[in-house]
């Protein structure tokens, strides 16, 4: 068997004989299980097998219907998340370390899933629910800086909520921006994150107004450490099974989050996403519903969201008209079928507060459009006939204007109407 492997891999590797990857990777997964095991090939030689198992099975589900999309792009985004969801997954847990964890950057313009955001930087760190734990760090002058616990079954597994949630707000920070926050062990009145059972990890949230995209801005650091308040012993040097276990983790994690990835423009129900979520193509709901963010986790307990469809033909532009509410961050941005953002370093596919320019009466009129209409607030479609409208407004105590909508040519915007 391992012949066989090492004349998959080749053929994978210089395209010998033909060989597509899917088929060769499906023949080398299957191999896996036609014979035992040879010497020196165990547990992790399985755990890698499996994952090229699980990649195959996705590329099936991502090569039809209601996966697959109805563009070439779409179809080549479906890739793309499993791409961005495989490397996030061998990134953070082949090396984690609940005992002794480290942050690790979750997305940005190389990596793009989950509802990433043009103006936040998110970072994440693995934990145990038993442990107990320092975070070190500084807002290095963000808009808003908070900390979410997600709860999971297991480690890389699909969160169910979140355990505790702490925003800017409800931590004390120095002078100079600098902060320390405790997680579990004894309970604090301040500065504390409290563990549950099933605690598995913590997400961090740096949002930034700025005319340009901050996630963008390679100079950008934003101090953070955590440590365990205990250090623990110095680990052996990794085995077989801890490899295996590792592996199989990241396929948990792997498939976690592509089943959060599913398309956007698929029917979703349920008290999660039926508030901010619209059914209506080019229209959004009500912004005053407020939806249980805690129940969804990876989203901000502080946001309230809008969500709808864009379905444009050529030559045609949706207009959103509304007023900025009285809140802390304020944006709204493109998606694709995915949950992951448009080309933010080279387009103008988001707008927040900073970047908006405002009618004298202090509203705001955005462009939705594949071309420039040649006036303020154009978000670049790039040129695509559907796609995500997204907003997020940010400890918004009030009332939210209701965004409203309209399909117009293009050509009668540039004429004024």
């Amino acid at each position: 068997m391992v012949s066989n492997r090492r004349s998959l891999l080749k053929g994978m590797t210089l395209g010998g004989a033909g060989v597509a990857f899917p088929g060769a990777l499906a023949s080398l997964a299957a191999s896996s299980t036609a014979s035992a095991q040879p010497a020196g090939s165990g547990a992790a030689s399985r755990a890698w097998l499996d994952l090229a198992k699980k990649l195959v099975e996705w590329d099936a589900k991502s090569s039809s219907p209601p996966w697959a999309g109805i563009t070439s792009n779409e179809q080549a985004e479906a890739r793309l998340l499993m791409a961005d969801s495989l490397q996030l997954a061998l990134d953070f847990w082949m090396s984690a370390d609940t005992s002794n964890p480290s942050f690790t950057r979750f997305v940005g313009p190389d990596r793009k899933l989950l509802g990433d955001n043009p103006d936040a930087i998110y970072f994440f760190a693995p934990i145990r629910p038993d442990g107990e734990y320092i975070i070190r760090g500084n807002t290095a002058g963000a808009t808003y800086t908070s900390f979410t616990v997600e709860r999971a079954d297991r480690d890389g597994g699909r969160v169910i909520g979140l355990a505790a949630t702490l925003n800017d707000t409800e931590f004390d920070i120095a002078a100079d921006g600098s902060y320390e926050i405790h997680v579990g062990g004894p309970k604090r009145e301040r500065n504390w994150l409290a563990l549950s059972a099933d605690s598995r990890t913590i997400t961090t949230r740096h949002y930034f107004e700025r005319t340009s995209s901050v996630a963008a801005d390679q100079s950008l650091h934003i101090p953070l450490t955590i440590s365990p308040v205990a250090r623990p012993a110095a680990t052996l040097p990794p085995d077989e099974e801890a490899i295996a276990a590792r592996l199989n983790t990241v396929i948990t994690y792997f498939e976690a989050v592509m089943d959060i990835g599913k398309p956007t423009d698929l029917p979703r129900t349920g008290p999660v996403f039926a508030p901010f979520s619209s059914q209506v193509p080019n229209q959004f709901t009500d912004p005053n519903v407020k939806a249980n963010n805690r129940a969804m986790g990876y989203a901000a307990a502080d946001n309230r969201y809008l969500q709808t469809q864009f379905n444009l033909a050529p030559g045609e532009a949706l207009e959103m008209r509304g007023r900025f509410p009285e809140c802390r961050f304020a944006n709204v941005v493109l998606f694709n079928r995915y949950f992951a953002t448009y080309d933010f370093v080279n387009r103008q596919v988001s707008l927040n507060r900073k970047q908006t320019s405002l009618e004298q009466d202090g509203s705001f009129r955005m462009i939705l459009a594949a071309e420039d209409p040649g006036l303020p607030n154009w978000l670049d479609t790039e040129g695509r006939p559907r796609g995500t409208v997204f907003w997020r407004f940010q400890l918004a105590p009030g009332h939210i204007e209701p965004i409203r909508t309209r399909v117009v040519k293009v050509k009668d915007l540039k004429r004024g109407r």
